[in-house]
C-alpha cells in the first residue's frame, strides 16, 4: 500500500501537467469582450450595475474564476465574455492587463465592447443618451492650480503638463498617453447600425430634462450619437470645469474631436489594451467605447457646481444602465451572429 500510493501521485500530478498544458496550449476563442466597470452588489441580485443587465440579458451563465480581477467573469456558449473592471482608472488599468494576459484565453480575434454609464455634456446629450467614442482621452495628466489662486485672464487652473497656461502645450509634447484614437470606421460601423434604435423614455427622464431649458441637446428624448469619453480619476462637476473638458478634447485631437461623455476607467482600460496589442495578445483596431448618460456634466444654467450633490441619479441611473445594454447588445449579436463574417474582416459601414 506505501508503493502504491506514491505511484499514484506521481500518475495524478502528471495527468494534472497534462490538463494545464492542453488548457494553456488550446486557448478558448473569445468572440466579444464586453467590458463593464460596476456592480452595485452581487452580479444577479436585481440591483443591476453595468454587468448584471449583460448576465440575464445574454445569458452569460458560465462563471469563470478571476482571482486578478474584482470578481468572476461570465461567459455564454456564443463567445461573449464579460468582465468588471472596478471603479476607477487603477481599477481597470489592472483588471484589463491581467485579462489581456489570462492564458486561458484567445483574444487575438476578440472585439472589445467597452459598456458603460457617464456624464453627459448637456451641450450635446440628454440623460439616457449613448454616444460612441472615436478619441478616447486621459484627463488626469494635468497641471492644476487651486481656483483661488489662478491669474485673472486664465478660464480654469488646469493646463497641460507641457505648458505655461491653459490649453496650450509644446507641439513636440508626447500625446500618445493621453489621447487614443480609436478605429474610426468601427465606430462609425456601430453608429450607424444602432442609431436608428429607439432608447426608452419616460417621465422621469423627462421632467430631469425640463431643467436644461437652456441647453436643445439636452432637452432631446434619449437618442444614439457620436461624442468622445474623457476619463478622469476626479469626479468633477460644474460649468468651468466642463468648458476645460471641450478644451481639452480640443486640443489633444487637433480640433478634431467633441468632448461628450466624462467618465472614470475607459483611458485606463485602453491604455492596457493598446500595450497588449504590442504583444499581438489583443487587435487595438477591434475595440468600441459606448457611454450612456446617467448624468450631466455642468448644472442647468443658473444653478451652482454644487447643484450635482444633492440633485438625485433618476432612477438610480437604471436608465442609462438600460441603454448600454440595449444599444450595445445590437453590436454584441450582430458580431457573434455573423462571425463567419467579421471574424477576419473588419466590418464597415456602408455610408
Amino acid at each position: 500500500m506505501n508503493r502504491i500510493f506514491p505511484k499514484f501521485l506521481i500518475i495524478a500530478s502528471a495527468l494534472l501537467t497534462a490538463i494545464t498544458a492542453f488548457a494553456v496550449d488550446q486557448p478558448i476563442p473569445v468572440k466579444v469582450v464586453v467590458v463593464a466597470m460596476f456592480e452595485r452588489g452581487g452580479q444577479e441580485d436585481g440591483n443591476p450595475g453595468e454587468l448584471e443587465l449583460w448576465i440575464t440579458g445574454e445569458k452569460l451563465n458560465k462563471k469563470l474564476h478571476f482571482p486578478l480581477g474584482v470578481s468572476n467573469l461570465r461567459m455564454n456558449d456564443k463567445g461573449v465574455l464579460a468582465v468588471e473592471t472596478g471603479v476607477g482608472v487603477t481599477n481597470s488599468t489592472a483588471t484589463i492587463m491581467a485579462l489581456g494576459l489570462d492564458p486561458r484565453f484567445d483574444f487575438s480575434k476578440s472585439y472589445w465592447l467597452i459598456a458603460g454609464i457617464a456624464g453627459a455634456d448637456p451641450e450635446d446629450a440628454s440623460i439616457g443618451t449613448a454616444a460612441w467614442s472615436e478619441y478616447v482621452l486621459d484627463g488626469d495628466l494635468v497641471h492644476e492650480m487651486d481656483s483661488r489662486e489662478i491669474p485673472e485672464d486664465w478660464p480654469y487652473g488646469l493646463l497641460p503638463l507641457s505648458g505655461t497656461k491653459p490649453n496650450v502645450k509644446k507641439p513636440h509634447q508626447n500625446d500618445s498617453f493621453i489621447v487614443y484614437h480609436l478605429n474610426p470606421r468601427l465606430q462609425e460601423w456601430a453608429f450607424q447600425l444602432t442609431k436608428d434604435h429607439p432608447i426608452e423614455d419616460g417621465p422621469e427622464m423627462k421632467a430631469y430634462r425640463m431643467e436644461f431649458k437652456n441647453f436643445p441637446n439636452a432637452m432631446r428624448p434619449p437618442f444614439v450619437m457620436k461624442g468622445d469619453a474623457m476619463g478622469s480619476s476626479t469626479y468633477w462637476h460644474g460649468h468651468l470645469l466642463n468648458n476645460w473638458a471641450n478644451d481639452w478634447v480640443k486640443l489633444y485631437t487637433g480640433g478634431k474631436g467633441n468632448f461628450v461623455m466624462t467618465a472614470m476607467e475607459d483611458n485606463g482600460t485602453v491604455t492596457s489594451l493598446k500595450r497588449l496589442s504590442k504583444v499581438g495578445r489583443v487587435d487595438f483596431e477591434r475595440i468600441m467605447v459606448l457611454r450612456t448618460a446617467s448624468n450631466n456634466s455642468t448644472p442647468p444654467k443658473g444653478e451652482g457646481a454644487e447643484w450635482h450633490f444633492s440633485a438625485p441619479y433618476v432612477l438610480g441611473g437604471l436608465p442609462a444602465l438600460q441603454a448600454a445594454h440595449q444599444v450595445g447588445r445590437i453590436v454584441v449579436n450582430e458580431l457573434v451572429d455573423n462571425w463567419d463574417r467579421y471574424e477576419n474582416t473588419l466590418p464597415t459601414s456602408k455610408k
